[in-house]
Parts: C-alpha cells; sequence; structure tokens
C-alpha cells in the first residue's frame, strides 16, 4: 500500500490518539481504545478512509495533480 498520511497529519494522529486514550484511562471507559485507530494509521502511515477517494496528505502525491 502507498503511505498517504503525512508529517503533520502524522504528528495530529499521534497527539489525538494519545488524548483519546488518556481521556479513556482517566474516565475509566473503554471508548478511549478508539484512540488505537489513529495511533494504527500513524504508524503505518496508511488511512484506509482515505484510499476510496484517492485522498492523500503527502506533498509527493500533490505535485502529481
Amino acid at each position: 500500500m502507498k503511505t498517504n498520511v503525512d508529517s503533520i497529519d502524522l504528528t495530529l494522529r499521534i497527539i489525538g490518539g494519545l488524548a483519546i486514550l488518556g481521556a479513556g484511562y482517566f474516565y475509566q471507559s473503554w471508548l478511549g481504545l478508539v484512540g488505537l485507530v489513529p495511533l494504527v494509521t500513524a504508524t503505518f502511515r496508511v488511512c484506509p478512509a482515505y484510499l476510496p477517494f484517492g485522498l492523500s496528505t503527502c506533498a509527493r502525491a500533490k505535485q502529481k495533480d
């Protein structure tokens, strides 16, 4: 799979994922596990939600257009 997550998007996903996990831990809620989704997409640098629409935040993909 081609990467479609650039550095700014990657940073926001990590911060957001950690914040959601932290809130879940703080409130003792299983919903905090939703924070794993942005962390996993940041780890692999592929967002499955971008694929059907052909979206990408990578600079090299934007230069092709």
